[in-house]
Formats: structure tokens, C-alpha cells, sequence
């Protein structure tokens, strides 16, 4: 009896679970059901608005965080030390610290000392004009810059850039003292653009210059170098003043019979080679990175050294002749502030300054990733810009960072901008006592050494890393190469200018849009062309659009997502499958819209409801939605048209999900057998304070 009763016992348990499970999976079923709606952010007022628009376009990196809750005399130290990094660092300097930044500087002085000369010629400027732009510069940079690891002095590229735009102009030669004084202009206005620049917080200005742009650029204007060293390494005395490889190679072949030098073709040639080599030394072996950085020096000296004992500049070898000697001069009245050459200088210096800058920002950015520090950008553009600005005052051209004065910079362990004082007191030293050993210094020498120098401005493996990622970042790439080698320098940096902005209108006025399908087995809808595993729902349109809806191309999005439902329903025709009654647009990745990309959304909705076809909207971000139910859009299709995410667009979407009415039945039909199944003795025992009426009701199942 006892065994019967526990038996008993035992199946209504059972059947109690049983009901619980059942009654768990329905709740599972309207759970399932239940759908999040889009938030809209709480509305700011104007003032509030235009402050954080303020704040994240001009101060996303927050520079007066360090300054809050400080007292007063700790902000001026703060502030002090912001304006004069060197502050800061500088109380943390250490013995060791200066040993690497003393063989660091000592290093990249025997490089820079015979480049500069070189330079200068490049910007048709006398040779004492690089040394200067190698002392003072470097020194200003040096208290204000926060690069551990930049070089400062003249480079290759902005050094003919400014000689090709002053010389048309002036003649450096006929008017020289006008031509100078227009250099110093250029040199002056450089500096306040960059400190401008800098000040104003718009150093996201020359990120326009796209990278592939600025490759091409950089490596048509090594070719554009190189082709005006042949000059100098052939002896040619009548030469084209022209940029361009037709103009530069007709000059050359024009005095292949009497134009030649043979005595500085044997000086140039095997200079370059010894150049060259060492190069390929120091790529080789990280260790011997000092062979490359002294080989110029070396050359220097012996050529020199053979020219003099040799007499040779009586065989119609050229030489540099004569350089000042002593430190730089002030040049603070011979600055145009008026006339006719104010707005000229003006000019030039505004696109040299930006070239010099660009180079700048790039090799900053590229030794702090190395060294896993971060420099702050519109600090480094004040401090770039304020050694200009006082150059120009001591008889100094543009001066930027050097990308191979920087390397070598950097391998030769520099912990601090020190290195730069220390590479200014060298150039002080050369130009107080040495500049009068470089007066039979050969030009041909000066050419080898400018053409090793630009030859690793050639960067061929970032071109075809182009080619491979982008073929329209390549296209970039190739018109500024081409168009500095073909035409000049001006005419490149037009097309770089030019190709960058086309890119971003083009990215900005045509946006990519996708058809979304659903991944077997989850709820996730991606790109068919990127998964093409990915099915379409029968019935429903999914669209995605990849950019912001602005007026620039808000009538492009509108008429390729109608083009998008013409394909589709044309497919489904011809395959005989349900028409299209919904169009989902994937809103993710559209971070704003402004008044007409919603009256592009308008004028797509009417012409959906002509065509019977439903548009619902999935995910659209704070700020969009904002401007949905501020534009009255929001009502106009109805709240209940936008959803979270996809998915809870598609289940809402197709008709009342047959399976979940299937489950819902058949949970009801089995609570009730069961229910009945057991004896009325049982339910007591169960659920004391309930009837079976009252616990089972189709009403229930029925919401």
C-alpha cells in the first residue's frame, strides 16, 4: 500500500515538473518576443551643442586636463613647462642621458654640416646660408619641440621647392640682394603659418595631403633633385634653369661635346659610388649605421684635399669658392612687411611652410611609435613655426625636420633634443673657424652628396604597398610622381592637393552601400558579397549605407537604394519568390544626417508607399535619431517602423512567426492533458489554493 502511495507520489512530482517546464518554455516564447526600442538622447540646448562640437574638433586631446584642480603658482609651472618641454625633461637629465645624446649630435653633424652647403645651392642661395639654418633653428627647436628624436636643419625637398618658386620671381643671380630679402619673406611667413596653424589648433589641416600623395610627391621631387645635380656631377656650366626630365635631359645631352668635365665626372662618380656603398653598409648592418652619417664628411675633406694639392679647378673643375665666415647676421630689416614682394613672399611661404610641416609631422609620428612615446602635434607645429619665425630674423631659410638626419639620429642613440644643441655648437664651431677650408671644396662632391641623400626619398616598396591596398590611393600616387618629374615641383604638389581632395569628395558623394543577408544559424546580417554564405529573407529588402547622409549625397543615397529594390524585385520575378513588401535600411554606420539626406528619406518613403513596400529604419545612431523626431520623420513612418537591430526588424517584419504559434498550442494542449490526467485527490497536493479553471486559461495563452 505504502509502495503504491510513494508510486503515486512520484508520478504527480513528474507531472509537476512537467507543467513547470512547460509553463517556463511559454514565458521563453513572449520573451523572445520583446523588443528594445532606439533611445533618444536627451536633447542639449544650443550652447551645449556648439561646446562639445567646439571641444571635439579643436581639443579631442583635453590639453587643460593636467591644469584642473591645481593651485595658481602650480598652473604657471604647468603652463611654462607646455610652452618649454625642456622644463619638464630636463630636471630628470642625467650624465648617461648626455653621453648618447653627445655621440648622437657629434654623429648627425658630420652628416648635416656638407648637406646644408649643398642645400643652400639647391635654393640657389650662397653656402653659409645651410650652416646658419643648422644653428639657430636647432636651438629654438630644441627648447620648445617635444620629438626626442627629429633633426632639425634644411632639407632636400623644401630647399627646391623654394629655389624653383623664388627664382620665378627673381634671378638669383641678377637681383641676389632682392632675391635674399624675398627668401628671408618666404622663410618668415613659413614660420606663421606653421605657429598659426599650431596655435589655432588646425593641424588636422594637412592631414588633406593624403600619404599616397605625398610618397609620389616626395619621390618625383628626389628624381626632380637628383636630374639638377647632374650639373654639377658632369661640370656643366650652361645648364637649364627648367625642372622638368625633357628640359633638364636635353641640356645635358646639348653639352655631351664641349660641356663636359672629365676631371669632375671621375671626382662626382666615385664620390657617389663611395656614398652609395656606405649606405648599403649601414642598411646592411644596423651596427655600422655611423658608416653612411660620416661618409659625406669624408668625402668632403678628401675631395677637398685632392682639389688643393692637385690644383684642379684649373682644369675647369668648379668649386665652392668662398664662404662667410662667422655666425649668422640679424636679418630683421631685409624682410618685406610692404611693397609689391609682401604678398609674393607671402605666398611662397604659405606652401612651403605646409611642405615643411607635413615632412615634420610624418617623421615625428614615425621615431615616437618607434620609441613608444606621444608628441603633442599642435606643440610641435608653435615650436616648428616660432624657429622659423626667429630664423627668418638671423639670416636663416626654412628649416623642417630631416628624415636621414633624424634616422641617423635615432640609431645613434639620442635620448633628448639635446642632440640638436649639440649639432648647433658643432655648426657654431665650423662656422667661427673651419668655413674657409671648404673654399676648394668641389661642387661635384656637393652634388654626390645630395644625390645619395635623396635617393632614399624614392620609397618603391610604399608604392607597391599602394598598388596592392588601394589602386586609387596609387593613382595618387603616380599623378604627383609624374607630375613633379614632367612638369615641376609646383605642378606635382597641385595634383597631390588636388587627387586627395577628389579621393574624399568622391568617398563623401558616392558612399558605399551593401545588401545585407542573414548568417545560417544566428541572427547576424552581413554583406552577400562578403559572406556569401549570407540568405536573404524572403519578402524583405535589407540595405546598408556606409556614411553619413549629408546634401552632398543624399540624392545618390536615395537613387541607389531605389536601384537596389529595382534589382531585387526584377530577381525575384524572374525566380518567382514573394515580392518585396519591407526595405530595412541598416543605419550604423550613418553617424549624421542633416535636412536633406531626410528629405531624401521623405521622398523614399513616398515612393515605397506607392509601390506598397513598407520602410523601416535599424539602428539609427543618437545623433540621427535626434534629427528623425526633431524633423517629424520619426511619426511619419511610425515609432513602431524603427528598431534596434536587424533581426528584431525582420522578426517584425515577416507575418506572426508560425512556429512560435505552433509552440504556443502545443504547450497548451499538453499543460491541459496532463492536467486532466491527474485525479482530483492529486491537485491538492499540488496547488492547494488554486482550481484547475482558474490556473489553466486559454485567455493566457491567447496574449
Amino acid at each position: 500500500m505504502d509502495s503504491m502511495s510513494h508510486s503515486k507520489n512520484e508520478e504527480v512530482e513528474t507531472k509537476e515538473m512537467d507543467i513547470r517546464s512547460m509553463s517556463s518554455s511559454r514565458r521563453y516564447v513572449h520573451s523572445a518576443r520583446y523588443l528594445h526600442k532606439v533611445g533618444v538622447p536627451p536633447k542639449q540646448n544650443l550652447f551645449q551643442e556648439f561646446k562639445a562640437t567646439v571641444r571635439e574638433t579643436f581639443f579631442a586631446d583635453d590639453p587643460l586636463r593636467p591644469f584642473k584642480d591645481q593651485p595658481r603658482s602650480r598652473k604657471f609651472v604647468l603652463a611654462t613647462q607646455a610652452i618649454f618641454p625642456i622644463l619638464e625633461w630636463g630636471r630628470s637629465y642625467s650624465w648617461r642621458k648626455f653621453r648618447g645624446d653627445l655621440i648622437a649630435g657629434l654623429t648627425i653633424a658630420s652628416l648635416c654640416i656638407p648637406q646644408d652647403i649643398g642645400y643652400a645651392k639647391l635654393a640657389y642661395l650662397d653656402p653659409q646660408y645651410g650652416l646658419y639654418s643648422s644653428f639657430v633653428p636647432p636651438l629654438i627647436y630644441a627648447f620648445m619641440g617635444s620629438s626626442r628624436d627629429i633633426a632639425i636643419g634644411p632639407v632636400a625637398v623644401v630647399s627646391l621647392l623654394l629655389g624653383t618658386m623664388l627664382s620665378d620671381e627673381l634671378d638669383p643671380v641678377q637681383n641676389k640682394p632682392e632675391y635674399l630679402r624675398l627668401a628671408f619673406t618666404a622663410t618668415f611667413f613659413a614660420g606663421v603659418t606653421q605657429a598659426t596653424l599650431g596655435f589655432l589648433r588646425l593641424g588636422f589641416l594637412i592631414e588633406f595631403l593624403s600619404h599616397a600623395a605625398i610618397v609620389g610627391f616626395m619621390g618625383g621631387a628626389a628624381v626632380t633633385i637628383a636630374l639638377q645635380q647632374v650639373k654639377g656631377l658632369l661640370g656643366i656650366k650652361n645648364f637649364t634653369k627648367d625642372t622638368d626630365i625633357i628640359s633638364v635631359m636635353k641640356s645635358v645631352w646639348s653639352n655631351v661635346e664641349h660641356g663636359w668635365n672629365w676631371q669632375t665626372i671621375v671626382i662626382g662618380v666615385s664620390f657617389l659610388s663611395f656614398l652609395l656603398f656606405a649606405k648599403y653598409i649601414g642598411k646592411r648592418n644596423k651596427k655600422f649605421f655611423w658608416v653612411p652619417a660620416v661618409a659625406p664628411l669624408i668625402s668632403v675633406v678628401l675631395s677637398t684635399f685632392f682639389v688643393f694639392i692637385t690644383h684642379a679647378e684649373k682644369q675647369g673643375v668648379m668649386i665652392v669658392k668662398h664662404i662667410e665666415k662667422g655666425i649668422n647676421p640679424s636679418s630683421v630689416n631685409q624682410i618685406y612687411f610692404t611693397g609689391e614682394y609682401l604678398v609674393k613672399g607671402m605666398r611662397i611661404g604659405v606652401i612651403a611652410g605646409m611642405i615643411a610641416l607635413t615632412e615634420a609631422a610624418a617623421i615625428g609620428r614615425t621615431f615616437a611609435a618607434m620609441k613608444d612615446y606621444q608628441i603633442d602635434g599642435n606643440k610641435e607645429m608653435v615650436a616648428l613655426g616660432t624657429m622659423n619665425i626667429v630664423g627668418s630674423m638671423t639670416s636663416c631659410y626654412i628649416a623642417t625636420g630631416s628624415f636621414s638626419r633624424s634616422a641617423v639620429n635615432f640609431m645613434a642613440g639620442c635620448e633628448t633634443a639635446v642632440s640638436n644643441i649639440v649639432m648647433s655648437c658643432v655648426v657654431f664651431l665650423t662656422l667661427e673657424f673651419i668655413t674657409p677650408l671648404f673654399k676648394y671644396t668641389p661642387n661635384a662632391i656637393l652634388a654626390a652628396i645630395i644625390i645619395a641623400a635623396v635617393a632614399g626619398l624614392l620609397d618603391f616598396e610604399a608604392a607597391i604597398l599602394i598598388w596592392k591596398i588601394d589602386k586609387f590611393d596609387f593613382l595618387a600616387c603616380m599623378g604627383a610622381f609624374l607630375g613633379t618629374v614632367f612638369s615641376s615641383v609646383e605642378i606635382g604638389l597641385l595634383i597631390a592637393v588636388i587627387i586627395s581632395f577628389a579621393k574624399i569628395l568622391l568617398q563623401v558623394t558616392r558612399p558605399r552601400t551593401a545588401i545585407l543577408g542573414k548568417l545560417p544559424g544566428t541572427t547576424v546580417y552581413r554583406n552577400i558579397q562578403q559572406y556569401p554564405e549570407a540568405t536573404k529573407v524572403p519578402g524583405i529588402l535589407i540595405v546598408r549605407v556606409d556614411s553619413a547622409i549629408y546634401f552632398s549625397n543624399s540624392s545618390y543615397v536615395r537613387e541607389r537604394i531605389l536601384r537596389w529594390l529595382m534589382d531585387e524585385e526584377e530577381q525575384v520575378k524572374a525566380e518567382c519568390q514573394s515580392t518585396i513588401q519591407f526595405l530595412i535600411i541598416e543605419m550604423s554606420p550613418v553617424t549624421d544626417i542633416d535636412t536633406s539626406g531626410i528629405h531624401a528619406l521623405e521622398e523614399l518613403h513616398s515612393s515605397l508607399q506607392k509601390k506598397n513596400i513598407q520602410l523601416i529604419l535599424a539602428n539609427p545612431g543618437p545623433v540621427v535619431i535626434e534629427k528623425l523626431h526633431a524633423s517629424n520623420f520619426a511619426n511619419l513612418i511610425g515609432d513602431d517602423k524603427i528598431f534596434l537591430t536587424v533581426a528584431d526588424a525582420v522578426s517584425s517584419c515577416s507575418p506572426k512567426p508560425v512556429q512560435e504559434q505552433e509552440i504556443g498550442t502545443t504547450l497548451f494542449q499538453q499543460l491541459d492533458a496532463r492536467w486532466q490526467s491527474l485525479s482530483t485527490s492529486d491537485c491538492p497536493n499540488i496547488f492547494p489554493k488554486y482550481t484547475t479553471k482558474r490556473m489553466i486559461d486559454n485567455s493566457s495563452f491567447a496574449s
